[in-house]
């Protein structure tokens, strides 16, 4: 089962985009960030008629996270726990059967935090505790669990082309990296970065002073895996091509195949 996370930066204006990859790579799930729809609006039909059932949680303007799968979507909860006057679509989770196993997915926008400090940040680094709490429920039921999405995190100075440029960002800060350790920590693996240890693999180029050009990129869309997900790994990788192409998102997608 290939699963693909893609902030895809506004559905309405990359739908051909998102059409034209998903013809190309063929995923069997995908995970949609920055949908940036309400959910009556989303284009269901031209997802269904690219052979994809399709889940939403969506608000309008901003956010907005979803699902698509070719398999049924079953189980579908919105909303991170923890903070019930959240009203942030940024988190959505299913479960999906393929031919010999299920896996549970969540797809995730966090926070992106800036500017830091202040009550941005502080919203952040809240909700990756939220997070936290979660993703421990998701080891302790001992699933085949996948957390894919824009995490909004640098990693690691190997992670950012320039990272002297983002010292003081909040994708970069100590606690943001340490908040994603603390999740790390519980037993997630950090997909590309177990496979692929070398730095110099990039998931976003800003739109300005031609970053795609100039490879001035940072990695900060991740796919953690339970340790029950990462025992069955047979490949993956980050299309950045199509970053490239026309009216590109600022993101590329990042996938892993799974045996199940």
């Amino acid at each position: 089962m290939k699963i693909a996370s893609f902030n895809i930066n506004g559905i309405k204006a990359r739908l051909p985009a998102l059409l034209d990859w998903l013809s190309a790579a063929k995923p069997d799930v995908v995970c949609l960030q920055e949908i940036k729809s309400q959910d009556h609006l989303f284009p269901r039909e031209a997802i269904e008629d690219a052979g994809y059932n399709l889940e939403t949680h969506g608000q309008k303007s901003f956010n907005g996270v979803a699902i698509l799968s070719r398999f049924p979507i079953e189980d579908v909860t919105r909303g991170l726990p923890g903070d019930e006057e959240d009203e942030q679509a940024r988190w959505i989770e299913a479960t999906i059967s393929g031919d010999e196993a299920a896996v549970r997915i969540c797809g995730l926008y966090l926070p992106n935090g800036n500017p830091a400090p202040g009550p941005k940040y502080d919203y952040k680094l809240a909700w990756m505790e939220r997070m936290r709490v979660r993703a421990a429920e998701l080891i302790a039921a001992e699933e085949i669990a996948v957390m894919a999405g824009d995490y909004n995190i640098i990693p690691q100075a190997g992670d950012a082309a320039k990272p002297e440029a983002w010292v003081d960002d909040a994708l970069f800060r100590p606690e943001s990296r340490a908040a994603f350790r603390r999740i790390l920590h519980q037993g997630w693996t950090e997909a590309w970065r177990d496979r692929h240890p070398v730095p110099g693999d990039y998931t976003f180029w800003d739109y300005q002073a031609g970053a795609w050009q100039r490879n001035n990129g940072i990695r900060i869309d991740h796919l953690l895996l339970s340790p029950q997900a990462a025992d069955r790994v047979q490949d993956m990788g980050i299309d950045a091509a199509i970053r490239g192409g026309e009216k590109p998102s600022d993101h590329v997608p990042i996938w892993v195949d799974l045996k199940l």
